[in-house]
């Protein structure tokens, strides 16, 4: 494993203030959040894939897409739980593993068999629909599996605090990899980093592993923005993706 499984870290976080600008839509059955260029700004052709964590589409995930979007990327945030993501701030007594392997009702997985198809379909919108024929991966803690397990679809990825993700997954993304990870992290452990570290060195293609002090898992997306160090690195992962999308997707 080069990441452990999703914890309760995975859920403990600040919510931002800001108004989205994108739009809800529909990806086949499932819930999308669509950001769009203005024309003058758009890079043509080319889009990011947003796999959320396990919070899903919300106030702070939809934020990050219009700034990609601002950035000239089309953004699409897609619901990888089936109408089934997780509350900020949840209970500790929450079983979170019993929800990945069920969901909240019992019948309504999150596994790779649950979530594969729900990605392969974004893919298929953005392409069919959009016309898009570069599509970066933006995997957030549980969507880094997911970025992972769609190369080559996904032609460039970048993770922050990543989850869930084995060895084999990490190993079999061959294409140019960002990933932004925190200081304090028991998901994506120091050892961790270090071994995928070992592994995509190994792989041959480009990486970036950039380490952020004084923070802790989640940060890129619900650190509290009141803390000028947490800040700081949320800006700076998020100008990380930016800057590596541009390198290698356009």
């Amino acid at each position: 494993m080069s990441s452990n499984p999703p914890g309760k870290c995975c859920t403990v976080g600040v919510k931002h203030d800001g108004e989205p600008t994108g739009r809800v839509i529909k990806i086949g059955s499932w819930d999308a959040y669509l950001a769009e260029p203005s024309p003058e700004n758009a890079h043509e052709g080319a889009a990011l894939l947003y796999l959320p964590d396990v919070i899903g589409i919300w106030q702070n995930s939809k934020l990050m897409a219009d700034q990609y979007a601002a950035n000239g990327y089309l953004c699409v945030v897609v619901d990888l739980f089936n109408g089934d993501a997780l509350p900020l701030n949840f209970p500790a007594t929450f079983d979170i593993m019993s929800w990945l392997v069920k969901g909240s009702t019992g019948d309504n997985p999150h596994t790779a068999e649950a979530v594969d198809p729900i990605v392969a379909a974004a893919i298929q919108w953005l392409k069919t629909e959009k016309g898009i024929t570069k599509i970066g991966g933006l995997g957030y803690c549980f969507g880094a599996k997911y970025v992972a397990r769609h190369f080559p679809d996904i032609q460039v990825g970048f993770f922050a605090h990543p989850s869930f993700v084995t060895d084999e997954e990490l190993a079999g993304f061959k294409a140019p990899l960002s990933i932004a990870a925190a200081e304090t992290d028991s998901i994506f452990t120091p050892e961790l980093r270090h071994k995928s570290e070992v592994i995509l060195a190994k792989g041959g293609n480009s990486y970036q592993i950039t380490l952020y002090s004084q923070v802790v898992h989640g940060f890129s997306v619900r650190c509290d923005t009141s803390k000028k160090v947490e800040k700081l690195a949320k800006d700076q992962a998020f100008i990380q993706a930016v800057s590596w999308f541009d390198a290698w997707l356009l």
